[in-house]
């Protein structure tokens, strides 16, 4: 199918003669999409956070780390299984239970789409002297034209601008590191508190954890028999490699200039090619906000077909779900403009308490408890998995509140938290918890491997 053609499919199962691409695909899909200026923005917030660079670092590498092999596992089930992410959910949490993940995940893609869409309205503004407003307003109309196209465009955008991204960060990253521009000082190890560092390993967990109900829709119309370890070993790569520079670049040039914003100081630093890195931000702020469109659009898509019973959606329909999530998102984007990194750092630490135990049950019930073997056609019958599964619901909310005394945030610090001197291990225990019930309850559910 043309890249210029609309895609037609939403969130019913893709047929196996029309499955297509390759496993690299996914590397320079999930290499571009964070390529870009948010995540540098996350790594600026390590330095809010009162970490040393050097500590900084190592948290970030293992941080990435660690989130991305539970990102990446959730790849292979795209291929296997030919529907979207989220509708997937359907099987621990029932037709009707999977509407609270569904949910909660809607309002992750509009966090994103907005947080991101007022970085970038911030770009346009210094490339062409734009309103702020206008800016976002402008790259929302563009990743919604986009995602109408849909899949096979958004793989190829991602697929040409590795290439670009690859290109202009290397120059960029040269000029940080090579120009004299960061403090000696910076470089101290001094100040490392195991409470903090913990913190910032968090910070990048949840950034890769945050990713693990996108990866299904970019991988569902690969061939069936492509394998785990190729689809792993893409997205795990792609997206650690792009993660690691982008945050420790966000981290150094916060060091380099605390008062001037994200995209100021890059503007600053690449003197009389900041026009070029302008553009460079704006192409990235499309790369990754087009995966909130689209994505948003499937997940909004599966709550409405809950109540319709309804198992393929109308192509008039399904723009005009994803014209809705970018007005939507860029109304919140415009409203998000003020106090950018604040509002991204406790809105990712937010969705880590809400997303690590949904994955937790979905990678179980994927690979341990039913190997993979599902019946597409089941997701879109009340019937198929049952109406709501409400031990995977208790087993979701319990370890939702196993995890709040371990909170560390800007809106509130656990007691554990608190005596743990500031760290954040909420992760972990969503993981073990979540994991753990979810598979001791699920005894008769369990498919031979």
């Amino acid at each position: 199918m043309s890249v210029w053609q609309a895609e037609t499919h939403a969130v019913e199962p893709i047929p196996v003669a029309e499955r297509h691409g390759k496993a690299r695909d996914l590397f320079t899909l999930w290499f571009s999409a964070n390529m870009q200026v948010t995540t540098i923005a996350v790594g600026a917030a390590y330095v809010f956070i009162g970490l040393p660079l050097v500590w900084s670092i190592l948290a970030i590498i293992l941080g990435n780390l660690i989130g991305a092999v539970f990102m990446a596992y959730h790849s292979a089930q795209g291929p296997i299984i030919g529907v979207p992410q989220m509708i997937q959910s359907r099987a621990q949490f029932g037709y009707y239970g999977a509407i609270l993940p569904l949910v909660l995940v809607v309002v992750m893609y509009l966090g994103f789409f907005a947080l991101s869409g007022a970085l970038g309205g911030e770009a346009l503004q210094s490339l062409t002297g734009l309103p702020v407003a206008v800016g976002t307003i402008v790259l929302g109309a563009i990743t919604a034209v986009m995602a109408i196209f849909g899949y096979d465009l958004i793989h190829a955008y991602q697929r040409y601008l590795a290439l670009v991204f690859l290109a202009a960060f290397v120059v960029f990253t040269l000029v940080v590191a090579l120009g004299g521009h960061v403090p000696a000082g910076a470089w101290s190890a001094s100040g490392f508190t195991w409470g903090t560092f913990l913190l910032g390993v968090t910070i990048a967990v949840t950034w890769q954890i945050t990713y693990a109900p996108y990866v299904s829709d970019y991988s569902r119309y690969l061939p069936q028999d492509i394998g785990v370890a190729p689809t792993f070993n893409t997205i795990f790569w792609g997206t650690v490699v792009a993660s690691v520079w982008m945050m420790i670049l966000g981290a150094v040039l916060t060091e380099v200039s605390e008062k001037l914003t994200t995209v100021g100081v890059i503007q600053e630093l690449s003197g009389a090619f900041g026009w070029l890195m302008m553009i460079i931000i704006l192409l990235g702020i499309i790369a990754a906000n087009v995966l909130n469109n689209y994505g948003g659009m499937l997940t909004i898509d599966t709550v409405g077909g809950t109540f319709s019973r309804r198992e393929s959606t109308a192509p008039g329909a399904r723009v005009g779900l994803i014209i809705g999530f970018a007005v939507v998102g860029v109304v919140l984007g415009i409203i998000a403009a003020g106090n950018f990194n604040a509002d991204l750092t406790n809105f990712i630490t937010f969705l880590t308490y809400l997303v690590v135990p949904w994955t937790a049950i979905n990678l179980t019930d994927f690979y341990l408890v039913r190997h993979g073997h599902y019946d597409p056609e089941a997701f879109f019958r009340p019937q198929g998995y049952g109406g709501s599964n409400w031990l995977a619901l208790v087993t979701f909310v319990l370890a939702v509140l196993v995890e709040v005394p371990f909170i560390n945030s800007s809106l509130y610090e656990g007691p554990f938290a608190k005596a743990l001197g500031g760290a954040d291990i909420s992760w972990i225990l969503g993981l073990v918890v979540a994991g753990g019930l979810y598979l001791a309850f699920s005894g008769k559910r369990r498919v031979p491997a």
